[in-house]
């Protein structure tokens, strides 16, 4: 039985709070569950201490076990210093062509002023006009 640490959602509409609690990953994200461990108010700022209220010995004893934290939880175990969350490769979106164009059309003008900034004017080139 594949058991996770997840968030269930409670609270009423428009109003979330989380419970962080132990569950078959089979069961509905707020059905059935084993064990509550905490809980997550996002509603609160995130200097106050109620915002996050996590029983890290279980945590730990569930981990033992072989409970699969969810991408949120961890979050919450590498800043408390439990667990080491990796850092997921997030490429940059899209940039839409035009202006993909103009920057490419930039770098390509600013490639060729540094040669000739550089040194002596090239044969051929007329001299500066004073």
């Amino acid at each position: 039985m594949p058991v996770v640490i997840r968030m269930a959602r409670a609270g009423t509409k428009k109003r979330p709070f989380y419970h962080i609690v132990i569950a078959d990953s089979r069961a509905p994200r707020d059905g059935r569950f084993i064990e509550r461990l905490g809980y997550f108010n996002p509603l609160l700022p995130k200097d106050k201490p109620e915002r996050l209220k996590l029983d890290l010995d279980k945590v730990k004893a569930w981990m033992a076990k072989g409970a699969q934290p969810s991408d949120r939880v961890m979050r919450f175990l590498d800043a408390a210093g439990i667990a080491k969350r990796e850092k997921r490769n997030n490429p940059q979106r899209a940039v839409p062509r035009k202006e993909r164009k103009a920057k490419e059309e930039a770098a390509k003008t600013a490639a060729s002023a540094a040669p000739a900034a550089g040194g002596a004017p090239a044969a051929g080139a007329a001299p500066p006009a004073a």
